[in-house]
């Protein structure tokens, strides 16, 4: 009973952390096991509001506005989160278990014992929120083919490779290679966490606290009990720095100076930039929307907008692509029924029409980023060739 669980007295409480395998049918037993004998004042799991309701709503994908999240530029983090499922679930698939069964388990405990019922972890949103603001365009791009490399690589796991599983968090187990390159992203992805966990466990009713986390969380939480921590604080979606935001601004307005410095030395040297830039942020951000299936409309669209959204920062190519694609492959209740088992596959995320329409975001704003860097050079390239010539 005692493996896999770890006792702290603090401030006249008892907490008891069970450390958990995310897909492992051992946990969910140890976890209904301890709650049973023990009967906590409350129970803590490892799960923020978003993902408590997609446990209990099994529909909840019925009532997914699609456009609401392309306007609200969420097209990639829900992109993210359904890969992130896809690999969870296809390893509790292997195993013939429900993925996060010891979570399910912990809520279905705690009413049992009726104890409270804590839903601990920071909110996913608001930790990729964080990590996204520390790796750069590259790391972005990085981030996204690592997690769908781990994700749509078909490979069976051992055994023992799912125990090792205990050891490490779900998220950080996807991106192990991706963390070596970015150490400053074990921050906001476990030490963060581990803090905000923490302080939602020294706050949970009562004297007797079980926690339901997975291991990798233990004996980080174990450390950051010991102090307050200010949850408001963990919980700031980091906004866009003013640096950034002139940055932003900069670039096309240096871009449309520099075609206007070189239409006054040589008209005919400016028409090829703006060729140059039309051309390449068209025809990438085209391509983009091309490789994921897109509605020829939606194609279209990205090769008109491209050229010009690239030009406004508040602009992306992608969401009129997107917008475009769900109006013309509007999903049905069928596609969001069918998009846990979409997800499975490389063939299934390109054939739902949901997942399609948030490929055809991202990819065409992956090509219009791009289009701008290739497309900026060679501006830069015929100006300078024309003071030369000058």
């Amino acid at each position: 009973m005692e493996e896999n669980i770890t006792r702290i007295h603090l401030n006249d409480k008892e907490f008891i952390i069970i450390g958990t395998a995310h897909v492992s049918k051992q946990s969910a037993e140890q976890v209904k096991e301890v709650i049973e004998l023990e009967r906590p004042d409350s129970v803590c799991v490892e799960l923020d509001e978003q993902r408590y309701q997609s446990i209990m709503d099994g529909n909840r994908w019925r009532n997914t506005d699609i456009f609401r999240i392309i306007k609200e530029k969420k097209s990639t983090l829900l992109l993210v989160n359904l890969l992130m499922s896809s690999f969870q679930k296809r390893i509790a698939k292997q195993f013939g278990i429900q993925p996060g069964q010891e979570m399910i388990q912990g809520i279905e405990s705690a009413k049992e014992v009726e104890a409270a019922l804590v839903l601990a972890d920071r909110n996913i949103q608001v930790t990729f929120s964080r990590i996204w603001k520390n790796i750069g365009l590259w790391g972005k791009t990085q981030l996204l083919m690592q997690i769908l490399m781990s994700v749509l690589v078909e490979e069976e796991i051992t055994e023992e490779q799912l125990e090792e599983l205990k050891s490490k968090d779900m998220l950080s187990s996807m991106l192990d290679d991706f963390t070596a390159a970015f150490p400053r992203l074990k921050i906001p992805l476990i030490d963060e966490r581990d803090q905000y966990l923490a302080q939602k466990m020294r706050t949970a009713p009562g004297n007797k606290i079980i926690a339901v986390l997975g291991a990798a969380h233990v004996p980080g939480v174990t450390k950051a009990l010991e102090i307050e921590h200010d949850l408001n604080a963990l919980s700031q979606v980091p906004p866009k720095s003013n640096k950034g935001k002139i940055v932003s601004w900069l670039i096309p307005a240096f871009i449309i100076a520099l075609i206007a410095s070189t239409f006054y030395l040589n008209r005919s040297a400016a028409l090829d930039q703006t060729m140059s830039w039309v051309l390449w942020n068209a025809a990438l951000s085209g391509i983009g929307a091309a490789l994921a299936f897109g509605h020829p409309f939606s194609i279209i669209t990205a090769v008109v907008v491209a050229p010009l959204s690239s030009l406004n920062p508040l602009l992306a190519a992608g969401w009129f692509a997107g917008i475009v694609e769900a109006y013309m492959r509007k999903p049905n209740v069928g596609d969001f029924e069918d998009l846990s088992d979409d997800v499975f596959t490389l063939k299934g995320f390109w054939k739902n029409k949901v997942t399609r329409i948030l490929l055809v975001v991202v990819l065409t704003n992956l090509g219009s980023t791009l289009g701008t860097a290739i497309g900026g050079a060679e501006v830069f390239r015929v100006f300078l060739r024309t003071i030369r010539g000058a």
